[in-house]
Parts: structure tokens; sequence; C-alpha cells
């Protein structure tokens, strides 16, 4: 897999990475449990895209808790992230296939990328669902779901402009 460089991760990782003066050091309780967190990480061999750095599970189970504490917090990070981006692009792509039904749209797809593309939108639906994700949860999949699913519903009303000289037939029929 290519590696890619994304100056926002980079930027956070930068932030996540620094030693404030100032605040205590927070140690979680937990420390077995995010180690085995970074182990299923890199037991998916997605480690060098999610961290920035790849792990063998012989160092993962030698980190200090320091460590372990750095890496999850890039994790949860990169988890966030990709969360957010696929709920505004599947929100996205909804919203466009909604209005299509609408207005004649002559492009869906460069529609929607222009409109992921653009900093206010996206920045203020990255805020938007972040919040809902750390409001909700687990029930984020759920709706994220319906929103997949309802992407690929057919909103024409075609299909039922043909078939409703048959059923009201089959209605006519079933009266008598």
């Amino acid at each position: 897999m290519a590696e890619q460089n994304d100056p926002i991760m980079d930027e956070v990782r930068a932030i996540l990475e620094a030693k404030p003066t100032n605040a205590p050091v927070a140690v979680s309780n937990n420390i077995p449990a995010l180690r085995e967190e970074l182990a299923i990480l890199v037991s998916t061999g997605r480690c060098k895209e999610a961290i920035g750095v790849n792990l063998a599970q012989e160092q993962v189970k030698r980190l200090d808790d320091k460590e372990v504490m750095k890496y999850h917090k890039r994790y949860e990070t990169y988890i966030g992230a990709k969360t957010t981006d696929s709920m505004i692009d599947n929100f996205l792509g909804l919203a466009v296939k909604a209005a299509g039904v609408v207005i004649k749209i002559d492009n869906s797809d460069a529609l929607k990328n222009e409109l992921k593309g653009d900093f206010i939108i996206f920045k203020e639906m990255s805020q938007f669902f972040g919040g809902v994700a750390l409001k909700y949860g687990n029930y984020v999949a759920l709706v994220n779901a319906a929103a997949i699913t309802a992407k690929h519903v057919d909103f024409g009303s075609e299909q039922i402009t043909e078939q409703s000289p048959v059923i009201t037939e089959e209605l006519v029929s079933n009266t008598e």
C-alpha cells in the first residue's frame, strides 16, 4: 500500500505527541486493553496507515505504558477521522440523490465531490458528525448503514406509474 502523507494527519500527530508543560500525565487504568487494541490493529496490516509506524506483535508487547497511550491516541484519531469521513460521504451521496429527485443534476458524483471538497461544508459536517459519534457511539453504525441503504434506493416514480394500471385492474377484479 502506498504511503500517504496527509498534512492534516501529520499536524494531528504532532499535537498528540507534544508534551504540555502544565497538564498532568494521564495514565489509563486499562493499558492491557489498549495494548490489545493495538495488537489487533497490527494483525489487520493497517498499522502504518493508522498510527504512522509499522509495529510487529512482539513490539506491541514490549511498549511501555506511555507509548501504548501515544499510539492508541493516534489510533483513536485515525478511527474518528475515518468514521467522520465515511458518514460525510454517505450523507452527501444521499443528499445529492434526494436533490436529484426534485431537480436535474448533470453529474451527481462531481457534485458530491465538490461539496465534500468545500472547506466550510466539510468542516461543519465534520463537527456535526463528530458530535453525533461522541453522543451516540455505537448507534452511528446503524445510522450510517441506513444512509448507505437509502443511497441505493430508487426514488424515481416511474415504477409506480408503470404498475398503476395493473394494480388498478387487480383492485377492480378483486372487489367484484
